[in-house]
């Protein structure tokens, strides 16, 4: 599968494995705006960053770290504590 910087085409790819994109509105937002597409680089951004700042985690120098409890309890903006 191709990677989309493309707002809408991001909610169509969410409802399509029939998620509710209103819990994924906090990582919408950048996309949203005009998400520029991806450079094509092999190290990345966030490596680099965190080799450089000497951190245990790649995760800790990345904007939206992938996990599996981040994306739909952390970004959720209908929180149920």
């Amino acid at each position: 599968m191709r990677k989309t910087h493309n707002y809408d085409e991001l909610v169509e790819r969410i409802k399509a494995k029939n998620l509710d994109p209103q819990k994924f509105v906090y990582y919408l937002q950048a996309f949203k705006a005009g998400m520029p597409p991806h450079g094509g680089t092999g190290t990345g951004l966030e490596r680099l960053t965190a080799r450089m700042l000497n951190l245990p985690n790649v995760k800790e120098a990345t904007l939206f770290p992938r996990d599996i409890n981040r994306i739909d309890t952390l970004l959720s903006t209908d929180k149920k504590e």
